[in-house]
């Protein structure tokens, strides 16, 4: 037989092998990774053998599980990681994703198939923040060479910073009249631990504040943790005077970024804590508590019919070493006088020098009025965001 001959031959064999072997012929254990072979017998009983190439299973696309914070949450802590799991292990050179607005920080592998971002230094009180998970061929990708189909946008806010956290942070460097204490055993975060500071912002420690000793009932009369008041709003001003900055008595951004540098410095209240109360008693006084001491009691001058103080505390918010005080008298006419040692603490109401016969009962167009030595003395004490309330 020819060479064309034997090999129209096997063909022939090779088509009714496999003929066979889709008709129930008889097929061997596979063996090899790539390829499976085996053997038939045709209609004559000869055997044949039969090799088939293995078909490669399919890589199945990556995956995103889940991402935390999940997308659309709220009141999220700024400080916290950012989580994103995966259905299956990532390559070794997978790219991240990524979160905007951009801060400083880094993305790491937790296990096979999570990666956290950790920040530095977290988001800031309401921001909206969004963790973007690239797709495609430049997109993240499973060690087994799967992609990721398409992009996921997580996206969610920040919360608040906490009212009890700003009090603790005013307490430990002295802009209110109480210290804070951590519980014991909850150690406080480093002071110069940036995102540790700023967690805690978002979720304060559990402690206790203690009142310093000798300020009087009046003054603790005012506080509760955690809640808006008078004292609260006189040491956001007194701190905002000392840093240079507007001074409105609302910790914004601004105020929480210096309060917390601040901390981390051990920048302390170069004033300290002053408060000061007003009885319109019989006689008229003016007492000045500094740091827990009694520093200043005086005779004091107060508002005369239509004319009256306007009772109540309030912080003080201009001050003038002396000034022309100008103004209308009850009788229609103008005045401008000359005054000294001018804390202003509620509208045109100040405390003041001011020339009398004598003090302690009303004269006042609404201020109080000071002999000059008791106002001399006073006027260092009532630095801004100082409390003066007057009582009837």
């Amino acid at each position: 037989m020819s060479g064309i001959g034997v090999f129209r031959a096997r063909i022939l064999a090779l088509a009714v092998a496999i003929a066979a072997l889709l008709a129930g012929g008889t097929w061997f254990a596979l063996s090899g990774a790539s390829a499976q072979e085996g053997s038939v017998k045709d209609a004559a009983g000869r055997v044949h053998s039969v090799v088939q190439r293995a078909r490669r299973p399919a890589v199945k696309p990556e995956t995103v599980v889940s991402v935390s914070p999940a997308s659309h949450s709220t009141d999220v802590n700024g400080a916290d990681p950012v989580r994103v799991v995966f259905s299956a292990p990532l390559a070794a050179g997978s790219p991240m994703p990524s979160v905007s607005p951009a801060i400083a920080g880094s993305w790491q592998r937790v296990g096979a198939s999570t990666v956290e971002f950790i920040p530095a230094r977290g988001f800031t009180a309401g921001t909206h923040v969004r963790v973007l998970v690239p797709a495609g061929s430049a997109g993240v990708r499973s060690a087994a060479g799967g992609l990721l189909a398409a992009r996921v946008v997580d996206k969610f806010r920040t919360g608040s910073y906490s009212t009890l956290r700003l009090e603790q942070l005013l307490a430990q460097v002295g802009y209110l009249p109480l210290s804070w204490t951590p519980d014991t055993g909850n150690a406080p975060a480093p002071a110069t631990d940036a995102n540790a500071q700023l967690s805690a912002a978002y979720s304060p420690p559990a402690g206790e504040f203690t009142w310093l000793a000798g300020y009087p009932t009046a003054l603790q009369d005012m506080w509760s943790p955690g809640q808006p008041g008078r004292i609260l709003t006189g040491a956001v001003m007194a701190f905002e005077s000392n840093q240079g900055m507007t001074m409105d008595g609302v910790a914004g951004p601004e105020v929480w970024q210096a309060l917390l540098n601040a901390v981390a410095k051990g920048d302390d209240n170069p004033n300290g804590y002053t408060y000061a109360y007003v009885s319109e008693g019989s006689p008229e006084r003016l007492t000045i508590w500094h740091d827990g001491r009694e520093v200043l009691r005086t005779l004091a001058n107060t508002g005369i019919p239509g004319r009256l103080t306007v009772t109540g505390t309030y912080p003080v918010y201009l001050r003038y070493r002396s000034q022309i005080m100008k103004g209308t008298n009850p009788d229609g006419t103008k005045y401008a006088d000359p005054v000294s040692f001018v804390s202003y603490f509620n509208g045109s109401d100040a405390v003041h020098y001011f020339p009398r016969g004598s003090y302690g009962w009303p004269q006042s167009l609404g201020c109080v009025e000071l002999p000059y030595t008791q106002a001399e003395r006073a006027w260092p004490y009532l630095t801004y965001g100082s409390l003066v309330t007057v009582a009837s």
